[in-house]
């Protein structure tokens, strides 16, 4: 491919989307990736007028994926799109995905995966026959501390893990929001878009790809508690879940979006035999490491600061006491996302800090988690194994 940058190409992200902007920026934040083309819209005309906004061609603003994806692969290598980022609601997830992946094109997708466990199944196994690059954005992920965490716990520095909490409190929709004509709770309070959870869907997945992520363990087993609150919405928006893991530990897993009052400070703390970590979005920068036999320890990120490990400072971007967040987190995916792809159509191994962003597999776990929590919720059963039967 040379020395240039990789043209992406967007679904989604037209009129009256969140996520979409920041993506866009995320993309563009380290100058690897561009934007040339798009279906923004599934009403063709708003898909025009998004393309004119971000400043594109008349001609690569598609009226549908599909057109997009076809007629981005008859033109020349020199001027189609490398790979396609899918910020569409999950309903409209698999196809576009599927669609990308049968013709030459690499793919980043929003999360959750799909609207089921079977379309999972079938785009999981895509991936591997096509081998496409393939990148789920589940952003807190990319944070340098929460890399620095799973550093240690990966090193044996805390020793066997016990413990693992793991909350996401959120408040927006604490009222019936979506009967008020607000988009994105529109979707992601209907089962036909959403699929069947709400905020176990939509946060939860984070919530337990973060527990996984930095503990290095699967989860295996689930008892959840699943609420419905708000009077007339149809999906849950609270939920309670304990987690056992593949080594013996046991977790619980807490998410809700009627807490009135919080935002998006997502928080993870997991315990060993020799001690514990404790991480939280509000604070990205800080975790907390606490020690059985001496005092506990503050590390910070900073591209200055000796003591963090490679992949930390090599995703961190700022020097120390200047904040980093969201943006940076979701960048540090496409940047990743962007060398691996990179490498690749240059005929070289990739380093194996560029391949760390969540995966084809990380999707289909978290289709997992989504259908075996509901369907522990609904049932009288303690314990529900977390497997593909």
């Amino acid at each position: 491919m040379g020395n240039r940058k990789l043209r992406m190409g967007m679904i989604g992200g037209g009129p009256g989307a969140f996520i979409g902007d920041i993506h866009r920026m995320a993309a563009r934040l380290d100058g690897r990736i561009e934007l040339v083309c798009g279906a923004f819209s599934s009403d063709p005309e708003k898909s025009k007028k998004a393309g004119e906004d971000l400043l594109l061609p008349p001609d690569r603003a598609y009226g549908s994926y599909t057109e997009m994806i076809h007629r981005e692969g008859e033109l020349p290598d020199d001027k189609r799109m490398d790979f396609v980022s899918i910020v569409t609601p999950n309903h409209v997830h698999f196809e576009p995905a599927k669609l990308a992946l049968q013709n030459g094109f690499h793919v980043v997708l929003d999360k959750p995966m799909t609207l089921n466990l079977a379309e999972a199944q079938k785009l999981k196994q895509l991936v591997d026959q096509t081998g496409q690059v393939f990148c789920l954005t589940h952003t807190y992920t990319g944070y340098p501390m929460v890399k620095e965490a799973r550093h240690l716990i990966g090193m044996g520095k805390l020793g066997e893990i016990r413990k693992i909490y793991v909350e996401y409190p959120q408040g927006w929709l604490a009222t019936r929001l979506e009967a008020t004509g607000n988009k994105q709770a529109d979707w992601r309070t209907d089962p036909a878009r959403s699929g069947v959870a709400g905020s176990m869907g939509d946060i939860g997945t984070h919530a337990a790809n973060l527990a996984e992520y930095v503990s290095g363990l699967k989860i295996t087993r689930v008892c959840a508690d699943i609420n419905t609150i708000v009077e007339g919405r149809v999906l849950d928006d609270d939920g309670a879940v304990l987690l056992k893991f593949e080594n013996g530990a046991s977790g619980v897993l807490l998410a809700s979006q009627v807490a009135a009052g919080e935002e998006n400070n997502i928080k993870l703390r997991i315990y060993g035999e020799k001690g514990g970590i404790e991480w939280e979005q509000e604070a990205a920068n800080r975790l907390l490491v606490k020690w059985r036999d001496k005092p506990a320890e503050v590390r910070r990120t900073g591209n200055n600061v000796s003591y963090l490990s490679k992949v930390a400072a090599y995703n961190t971007r700022t020097p120390a006491g200047h904040p980093e967040g969201y943006l940076e987190a979701f960048a540090n995916l496409y940047r990743n996302f962007a060398n691996t792809v990179a490498a690749r159509m240059n005929g070289e191994q990739p380093e194996p800090e560029w391949t760390d962003f969540p995966d084809a597999e990380d999707g289909l776990r978290g289709m997992l988690f989504i259908e075996k929590v509901i369907e522990s919720g609904r049932s009288d059963k303690k314990w529900i194994l977390m497997d593909e039967s």
